[in-house]
């Protein structure tokens, strides 16, 4: 079991940087390959929750600068993984993209695709001037 656990964690890890590297870099493939395709991202903005899906979010990224385009150094960090069970898990992240750091929490369930993304619920933690 110890050993099961172990492959699904470096799994999970290699998954997270995948996340890491597509937000980066802008990479769209990286990016629809770690988020499950029914997937969402949600916010509160004033009261207002904001819901955008997987679709939404790619085009997004993909009409943006990437901070790797912008010379950047790359500041992503996991902060926390909450295991439900050997195949749900929640990992608390923090991101830098441009001026903007994020925390995200993010669900991602381990099925016949590898660890994906299938919720994303984000907030902006600050802006560096």
């Amino acid at each position: 079991m110890q050993k099961q656990k172990t492959n699904s964690t470096t799994a999970l890890l290699d998954a997270i940087q995948m996340y890491f590297d597509a937000l980066y870099y802008c990479d769209i493939k990286l990016l629809n390959q770690v988020f499950h395709k029914s997937s969402s991202l949600f916010d509160v903005d004033q009261g207002k929750i904001f819901v955008e899906p997987i679709d939404s979010f790619s085009k997004d990224v993909e009409g943006r600068l990437s901070p790797a385009d912008a010379k950047q150094k790359p500041e992503a960090e996991i902060l926390m993984i909450d295991w439900l069970s050997s195949h749900c898990t929640t990992v608390k992240i923090r991101i830098r993209a441009h001026k903007n750091v994020f925390v995200d929490h993010l669900a991602f369930v381990n099925g016949e695709n590898g660890w994906q993304i299938v919720s994303k619920i984000w907030h902006l933690e600050k802006e560096i001037n």
